[in-house]
């Protein structure tokens, strides 16, 4: 009797202890996040004072180099490990509370071009890497992981499609090298590409929605150019985001077609399994800011928290990304993801022009 009682008070202690394991992290994570808002401020400020012609640098990309330089530099204690590792969270929730920063007309308008240019983005982006991948011959799976994480949302999808594809350990972490490491330097390319284009902040944004392949990643390099262009990113990498299970579900059917993978035997099961949940967050919180469920005041506070929560995932980009340890993944896949990158970010940026002259964005 005492034995089975004790029990169910084993795992509650090892969930609290796992909660609390988690507080160096995240202490971390916000400590540079505060940081980069003070050099925001301070840097800025002092350049004003000194008459000098000085970029206005924002907290995200502050955050975004202190955990570089951190992470590249010194060796995290392991201590802060799995606190780093709630960036994820972090960034799901930062999405549900931007969705109150919606109105839920600009969800439908501007969701429905991304939808379109996303079906477009998933196309091409298959058959690029796809074809780069035989062409430098990668082995199979790895040429289909860079393929479904360049196409869909980058380190996720290839977590997903790893699973149900029966790829080995290796061929997911080269992938995800490749893919971490083109995401880290799309931080610096698309806002000064979109500089010298002189793009405004809805094409911008739905270019890096479309063409850079991490929702962080995305999510920051939106930041970096304007508030407004974060928004739209997110919402164009949202609509993205909810086409991973249909992918993934593609490419399980066709290797368990050729006997190397499981048989999905109920494809309704693993599309809801697959699905982003916080997508459905997203769209709830617009819809209930767009019946008015909540007051202006409310509305800018859930909008500041979805700021700060942001900041704490700009922070943990910076701190998960380790060059020294990507480099040793090998040279190949960082060549096929390079080029294939390359060429989506260009076919990418032609679909939003195209969009632009279209619809006017």
């Amino acid at each position: 009797m005492a034995s089975s009682t004790s029990l169910p008070r084993v795992g509650s202690d090892n969930r609290l202890l796992d909660a609390l394991g988690m507080v160096p992290g995240v202490l971390l994570l916000a400590g540079i996040g505060y940081a980069a808002k003070i050099l925001e401020r301070s840097v800025n400020a002092y350049a004003k004072a000194q008459h000098w012609t000085f970029p206005n640098i924002e907290y995200v990309l502050w955050a975004i180099l202190i955990g570089l330089v951190l992470s590249n530099t010194l060796t995290i204690p392991k201590v802060f490990q799995s606190g780093i590792a709630t960036y994820e969270f972090w960034l799901k929730l930062g999405i549900v509370l931007l969705g109150a920063r919606f109105v839920l007309a600009d969800v439908l308008k501007l969701g429905g071009i991304s939808l379109a240019l996303v079906v477009v983005e998933i196309t091409l982006s298959l058959a690029l890497m796809t074809l780069l991948g035989r062409l430098f011959k990668l082995k199979p799976k790895l040429t289909s992981l860079l393929a479904i994480g360049s196409a869909v949302c980058g380190v996720s999808a290839i977590i997903a499609a790893k699973g149900a594809i029966d790829a080995d350990d290796e061929d997911s972490s080269f992938a995800i090298a490749a893919i971490l490491a083109l995401g880290a330097l799309s931080l610096f390319t698309f806002p000064a590409i979109a500089h010298s284009l002189h793009m405004n902040d809805v094409s911008y944004g739905l270019w890096a929605g479309l063409g850079v392949d991490n929702t962080a990643e995305a999510t920051a390099a939106g930041a970096l150019y304007s508030d407004a262009a974060g928004k739209v990113a997110v919402l164009a990498k949202t609509a993205r985001n909810a086409m991973i299970g249909f992918v993934v579900l593609a490419y399980a059917i066709y290797w368990a077609g050729r006997g190397q993978a499981e048989r999905v035997t109920n494809k309704a099961a693993f599309l809801w399994k697959k699905f982003p949940k916080f997508i459905l967050g997203f769209l709830v919180m617009s819809v209930l800011v767009g019946f008015h469920w909540f007051s202006k005041g409310q509305v800018t506070s859930l909008g500041n928290l979805s700021k700060w929560a942001f900041l704490l995932t700009f922070a943990g980009v910076g701190l998960r990304t380790n060059f020294r340890e990507m480099s040793q993944q090998g040279l190949r896949p960082f060549i096929v993801g390079a080029l294939g990158e390359i060429l989506i970010a260009c076919l990418t940026l032609g679909l939003v022009v195209g969009a632009n002259r279209i619809w006017g964005l």
